[in-house]
């Protein structure tokens, strides 16, 4: 089977060659892979067999210098310091009405040249599934704009002020995913799109607010991706086993990337309970196997998950989290990705 086959053939509950292979790492840890082991980004992606390849638009709106200090700035001009993306220097809509949010200055979609993307799927020939579409972070740049507390308060008093803010923000992802699969979709296989609901202990919100607030966005992304023949698929970090059932409703065909450390996130329940309806995809503990686990320790602990989420297709094997840290040995990392080869044969 090529990649494509084996992951396509995977999300639809069967059982391929074998279990598919994730590799999303920080730009740090590819950086030392590769000068490591002596290969280009192509060759380390060959090299731990990573069945995805993933394409992204090339912003080509105003440029905004970033100040000292300052890490990242966000397309809805939140301007964030400190380690990695950081964290927000302000949250701009705070305390705005109405009035204000519709005033706000919104990015444009067409700022997100999406002209180049067929050319560079079509490098692949075929041979990879290919992720496509806008990120869409809508929770956290609802959580920038307005504060995390200050939106907790606002889905009890004002809960108009969130549905506006939030219709803003996927308003433009979904139009830049729809504009990325008007030029593209024929060659894309998965719309991939990210927002943490959880944490080490459990859900972020009620399975009530999530409900209200979250749901009807995950729809529209989950409609909008279906209605181009696109399988959709949510990264979530955390504990948020409860909120499953909605994800499920909402459309959603794929879950990145489990989390067995997390509350309420044991492998067997989860694959017995949704695992007939709702790909998986992780599920390798990158806390405490890979970052601090021997290479045989992290075989082991791999083979275990294999063989509790492997069985009838539905799974995808990869570290727990879509960014491995630097600081992760290497040597684990191989581990993991030779054992998935090796172990995680079907028949």
């Amino acid at each position: 089977m090529t990649s494509r086959e084996r992951v396509l053939t995977t999300f639809d509950h069967k059982e391929p060659d074998r279990v598919p292979i994730w590799c999303g790492a920080s730009p740090e840890f590819l950086d030392n892979a590769k000068r490591e082991l002596g290969l280009n980004e192509e060759e380390l992606h060959k090299r731990f067999g990573n069945d995805f390849r993933r394409v992204f638009p090339r912003y080509t709106g105003p440029e905004f210098p970033l100040p000292e200090g300052v890490v990242y700035r966000t397309p809805f001009c939140i301007e964030r310091h400190g380690i990695g993306y950081g964290q927000p220097d302000s949250h701009p809509l705070a305390g705005a009405n109405i009035d204000r949010i519709h005033s706000y200055g919104w990015p444009n979609p067409g700022w997100m040249d999406v002209s180049g993307i067929r050319s560079e799927i079509e490098r692949y020939n075929g041979q990879y599934a290919i992720l496509g579409g806008d990120w869409s972070p809508f929770w956290h740049d609802a959580i920038d704009l307005l504060g995390m507390e200050n939106l907790y308060y606002l889905m009890y008093d004002q809960p108009e002020i969130v549905d506006t803010v939030m219709q803003h923000i996927v308003d433009y992802y979904a139009e830049v995913s729809r504009c990325i699969f008007e030029v593209a979709a024929d060659v894309i296989d998965i719309f991939f799109i990210g927002n943490d609901f959880g944490s080490q202990t459990g859900p972020l919100l009620g399975e009530d607010l999530f409900r209200r607030f979250i749901f009807p966005h995950i729809k529209r992304l989950s409609d909008l991706g279906h209605s181009y023949g696109l399988k959709v698929m949510l990264h979530c970090c955390g504990g948020f086993a409860p909120l499953i059932p909605a994800m499920i409703e909402a459309g959603l065909d794929g879950l990145h990337a489990i989390q067995p450390n997390c509350h309420g996130m044991d492998l067997r329940t989860l694959k017995k309970e949704f695992g007939d309806r709702i790909l998986f995809n992780g599920c390798v503990d990158s806390q405490n196997v890979l970052i601090e686990g021997t290479p045989a320790y992290v075989r082991k602990k791999t083979r275990e998950v294999i063989d509790i989420m492997s069985p009838g297709g539905g799974f995808i094997a990869g570290a727990s989290h879509d960014y491995i840290l630097e600081e992760t040995p290497l040597e684990n990392v191989l581990a993991m990705f030779d054992t998935i080869r090796e172990y995680g044969v079907y028949g």
